[in-house]
């Protein structure tokens, strides 16, 4: 693996601090992850300079790499393009249809360093393909991972806790020092793996709107439930939802659990509210 510190002086570039990019040259931490990358399909998103993208492709895995940046996704063109096993999406992965359309196989793993200013999106976009995709192995700023982790009560239980963790496992797999990348990012990372359930913590009617349900409700977490569901419907459909999904709507939105969101969803959805 040619470290990104070579490769970076070799094609005149420079990291972009407005996109994020912190290069992982850690080999180390690399097998890490690899170690827990199942194939034999794989989406990496933010392949960056292939730091990842190489190893996965000398396992014999299908690899499919999403880079948006133009320049880097020429440094991997010149660098990888050879291998039969790697197909290059000059991409936004926010956009990226994960189902791999394109592509008939199984359903892939999904791997990578998510850009920490996209790691919202990304990971809601990834619920968007749950069913058509097998373990997500990601690279997360630290906090982003306690929240995934969250249990119910905690200031970190929030919108993707609650969305994600419906579906997904969340397992913290190990943390990542600053030093592992180039140039070193201001935060902390850990590397998490989020599993398929073989069913959900609680069905939902409309598995597409409950997310934005969700993250609608956590805009006001510090609210009460019932000040928090305003957006849903006047104060007696609000109550009506909240005694009919057992719900004490005086509490806080993040002392509920992911079966108490999923009720309150299908009594307010189910009327129209949500």
């Amino acid at each position: 693996m040619t470290g990104p510190g070579v490769l970076l002086r070799r094609y005149g570039l420079t990291p972009r601090k407005a996109w994020g990019q912190n290069f992982l040259h850690d080999r180390t931490i690399v097998a890490r992850i690899l170690a827990h990358v199942p194939g034999p399909r794989v989406v990496e998103i933010g392949a960056g300079l292939g730091a990842l993208t190489a190893p996965l492709c000398d396992r014999g895995l299908e690899v499919h790499a999403i880079e948006r940046d133009r320049d880097l996704a020429r440094v991997l063109r010149r660098e990888l393009g050879d291998r039969p096993n790697l197909t290059i999406h000059e991409a936004d992965a926010v956009r990226f249809a994960y189902d791999l359309p394109d592509h008939p196989g199984p359903p892939p793993c999904v791997a990578g360093n998510l850009p920490y200013h996209l790691t919202g999106p990304l990971l809601f976009r990834l619920l968007e393909h749950h069913e058509a995709t097998g373990p997500w192995i990601v690279m997360v700023q630290r906090e982003v991972g306690d929240r995934l982790l969250a249990a119910p009560g905690g200031r970190t239980f929030g919108a993707s806790t609650v969305s994600i963790g419906r579906v997904r496992r969340a397992e913290r797999l190990f943390a990542v020092p600053r030093g592992a990348f180039l140039p070193p990012p201001r935060v902390d990372s850990v590397v998490v793996r989020l599993t398929p359930r073989p069913t959900p913590l609680a069905a939902v009617s409309a598995p597409a709107a409950f997310p934005r349900f969700v993250q609608r409700v956590f805009q006001g977490r510090r609210k009460r439930v019932a000040n928090a569901l305003a957006f849903a419907g006047d104060r007696a459909a609000v109550r009506a939802a909240c005694a009919a999904a057992g719900v004490d709507p005086t509490l806080r939105c993040e002392a509920l659990s992911v079966e108490a969101f999923a009720r309150l969803f299908e009594h307010l959805h189910g009327h129209g509210h949500a």
